[in-house]
């Protein structure tokens, strides 16, 4: 069992990119053109995490903060909310707590950061290991998008709100 002092979550760097991709590819049937990473680091840095063991990167988190227009809200208006675009551990470090570590990191950094109430995903409909995951988190399943992924798979939207402090 891997040590979780040896895992260090930590901001990516511009230079870790292609490697952040190619874990991407590994282990996630969505994947994206290096310059979506480049841009999302260069705006978002401060919550696009890596995980690091033994100086190697096994993991990552890519998140960004967006602006939704609310209603329902005590405050109707723009409502900023925190969205996990991928998260993936190379599958030989999978079940060792890493994904936890990048979620746990991401969540606080988004929240502490950039004040966000809420932060939501988008996740397979048949991934439930994904979805019990994120469960364990507090996110809840909000609504079905039908047909959202390229093969055509639904996905669920999960959100997490926070609650005042």
């Amino acid at each position: 069992m891997l040590g979780m002092e040896s895992v260090i979550v930590r901001e990516v760097r511009i230079s870790e990119l292609e490697t952040v991709k190619s874990i991407n590819e590994k282990v996630l049937p969505e994947n994206y053109p290096l310059s979506f990473y480049y841009s999302i680091a260069m705006e978002w840095g401060d919550i696009f995490l890596v995980a690091e063991v033994d100086g190697r990167i096994v993991g990552y988190m890519m998140n960004r903060i967006e602006n939704h227009f609310s209603v329902k809200s005590f405050r109707p208006g723009i409502v900023r909310k925190g969205h996990i675009l991928s998260i993936a551990v190379l599958p030989e470090f999978q079940g060792k707590g890493i994904g936890s570590r990048l979620l746990a990191e991401g969540l606080k950094r988004m929240r502490k950061l950039h004040h966000v109430d809420n932060v939501y995903l988008e996740v397979r409909v048949s991934n439930i290991m994904a979805i019990n995951f994120y469960k364990k988190f507090g996110f809840e399943i909000k609504t079905v998008i039908p047909h959202y992924y390229r093969d055509g798979e639904d996905a669920y939207l999960m959100e997490i709100v926070f609650t005042q402090d």
